[in-house]
């Protein structure tokens, strides 16, 4: 018995019983054999854990992993407030918590994650669970930690499958403004030249609130940083200078700004995220407009844009997307091009059968 006594460490103890030990309480040895293995299989475990702590030079809890990821990635995001929230929901999970090391979560880990997460309810619409597309945020979230963690020299052996714990997501609905929605979004205080150049550019929501010093006068487009990190470029068409060129001068950073009206004589204050989603639910529920989100004004500058030219390269570059795949969900506009050219094909094979005919 001194012989198992002698071979204790940090990582693991023996209790002894009258035929045997039980490690950690949950394994019970019958036998000293047994009780070797035990330890053997519990050495090798140890060591590889430290293995992997002098490899990636830091601590594996999930709790130091995402404060290290928050410094090295997270805060630089252009959504670095989703980043920190999405951080905080690994930690907070009961069935992860700060204590967690990366190494030991495997594919049960995250299913149980997905459960949890799946359980919540919207902020803004609480009778709401969550969609999928917002639970797969999180988990996405984990997995990329398990990504920078590999960078950091750490060793997975039992890496989740991810693809088997992402939730299936609906097609994104592709909508476009009606005429008579156009006419209510012109609503004439200071939010309308905001919603103006948003369907004049096609940018998404966080993209549209400028600073002057992204507007280029003299090369006549818009730079800045957008989803992703990427640069954005716009260029400033005829429409979209009617939009801007009037802003000048009334605020020496932001381009869209607003007067609150609940404070006399208040200089502009920039018009801010939060605030464009708190103006558009009463906007809509004001003027009575049914199922038409902010980023519905992009889907309408690219089914639009796309309907006229009938090139997905160039909607694909106007859109700034990534992959032309997200731009072929706007193909349906072209459903008619192809009536037309199938009809121009029936129009020719009917001729060659009639000149057939009459040779």
């Amino acid at each position: 018995m001194s012989l198992y006594r002698k071979r204790r460490s940090p990582f693991w103890h023996y209790d002894f019983w009258w035929r045997g030990y039980r490690f950690h309480g949950s394994t019970k040895c019958t036998t000293r054999r047994e009780a070797k293995k035990v330890e053997a299989v519990e050495r090798e475990r140890a060591k590889r854990h430290v293995a992997q702590i002098a490899a990636a030079r830091t601590s594996l809890r999930l709790d130091d992993v995402a404060g290290r990821y928050w410094i090295e990635i997270g805060q630089h995001h252009a959504g670095s407030i989703n980043t920190e929230h999405d951080l905080s929901l690994l930690i907070e999970c009961p069935h992860l918590g700060p204590d967690k090391l990366i190494t030991d979560i495997i594919g049960d880990d995250v299913a149980k994650l997905v459960a949890w997460r799946r359980g919540h309810r919207s902020l803004l619409t609480p009778y709401k669970l969550l969609s999928p597309h917002t639970v797969n945020h999180t988990t996405e979230q984990l997995r990329k930690l398990f990504t920078r963690a590999k960078l950091w020299g750490v060793r997975f052996e039992h890496e989740p499958r991810w693809r088997d714990y992402m939730l299936k997501v609906p097609d994104e609905r592709v909508r476009e403004v009606s005429e008579h929605e156009a006419a209510l979004l012109a609503t004439g205080d200071d939010y309308e030249p905001l919603i103006a150049f948003a369907r004049a550019s096609g940018l998404r929501l966080a993209e549209c609130l400028l600073r002057w010093d992204e507007v280029d006068w003299s090369a006549r487009q818009i730079v800045k940083r957008g989803k992703g990190d990427r640069i954005v470029t716009v260029p400033i068409t005829s429409e979209l200078r009617e939009i801007l060129w009037p802003l000048r001068g009334q605020h020496p950073v932001f381009v869209f700004t607003y007067v609150p009206q609940r404070v006399p004589n208040e200089t502009r204050r920039p018009i801010t995220y939060a605030g464009v989603q708190m103006y558009w639910r009463s906007l809509r529920k004001r003027t009575g407009i049914v199922g038409l989100r902010f980023h519905d004004l992009r889907h309408d500058f690219g089914t639009k844009l796309l309907r006229e030219t009938g090139n997905l390269k160039l909607v694909q570059k106007a859109m700034n997307h990534r992959d032309i795949k997200t731009t072929l969900r706007y193909a349906h506009v072209l459903d008619h091009e192809v009536r037309d050219g199938m009809e121009r094909a029936a129009k020719s094979r009917a001729r060659s059968r009639t000149f057939k005919i009459v040779r």
